[in-house]
């Protein structure tokens, strides 16, 4: 079972849907200020549909940890797209989301018309992926969803200064859920077995010939200004490389950064219009 959360618009423009892809270990919950931001906008309202990956938030867990991948997850939100007649649609991708729709522009370009990419492109930098991995392998369980705040700004707070209080209790919200009694982050354990399967002594792969494929879509492409796992350089090549490439990079913000925020939202709002 897969699941999405559907945002209908306050008033029908007839504008192209955004589709919202989260991160890796991310969910839906990720995305409900922007979603009602951009379904409630005052001048160019439209429909906002989140989406949770297998093994995240509300979907089903797979049996099978291999299939805990970008190309699977991929064909799935293809699939979920089809099942809601969705045939041409904007994206917004956070860091695996972004990675999904590289490879969705070379198996299904006609869906994309347009995306953001949110702290992420075509090559990433094996210290933060490492420090995703790490990170993700040694999460402690906090009693509340206070104490979830606190963790959270006490591990990424130097990474993002203009994130608030209310942003920290957002993100402890978006990330936990209840289960048996206990606050447990909302995905399924095997997620992380292939992180803990990469050999960092070697190169990671790129996706440079998807993202061509991809470049040839409008892209508004975010980073965050202390990000370690979307390099300058690279956002620097993306848009050298595509005339496609609008780039923002947002201050007070790491990996990946919250869209809603007032660092970055108008630039995608500015995006959004075109559509």
């Amino acid at each position: 079972m897969l699941h999405a959360r559907d945002y209908a618009a306050k008033s029908d423009t007839g504008r192209l849907p955004l589709v919202c892809l989260p991160g890796l270990s991310r969910n839906v919950r990720d995305f409900h200020q922007l979603a009602l931001l951009v379904a409630q906008d005052p001048v160019a309202p439209r429909r906002v549909i989140a989406f949770d990956y297998r093994g995240r938030g509300l979907s089903g867990y797979d049996e099978t940890a291999a299939n805990y991948n970008v190309a699977i997850e991929c064909r799935d939100v293809i699939t979920v797209c089809t099942a809601l007649g969705l045939e041409h649609c904007l994206f917004a991708g956070t860091s695996r989301g972004g990675l999904i729709l590289h490879i969705m522009a070379a198996v299904k370009p006609d869906l994309i018309a347009g995306a953001v990419l949110n702290d992420i492109g075509p090559e990433i930098e094996a210290d933060g992926l490492r420090e995703i991995r790490d990170y993700l392998s040694g999460r402690s369980v906090p009693e509340n969803l206070e104490v979830a705040a606190d963790l959270l700004r006490d591990i990424h707070g130097a990474s993002f200064p203009a994130l608030s209080p209310a942003d920290w209790r957002d993100m402890a919200e978006a990330i936990y859920a209840e289960k048996e009694g206990r606050l447990v982050p909302d995905y399924d354990p095997k997620l992380t077995d292939q992180l803990q399967a990469i050999d960092f002594s070697k190169p990671l792969p790129t996706l440079w010939p998807q993202f061509e494929l991809l470049a040839k879509k409008p892209l508004l492409v975010v980073r965050g200004e202390h990000s370690r796992l979307f390099a300058e350089q690279t956002l620097a090549r993306m848009a050298a490389q595509a005339a496609t490439v609008k780039t923002v990079v947002t201050p007070g913000q790491g990996h990946a950064p919250l869209l809603h925020h007032a660092t970055v939202f108008p630039s995608v709002q500015a995006f959004l219009a075109g559509f």
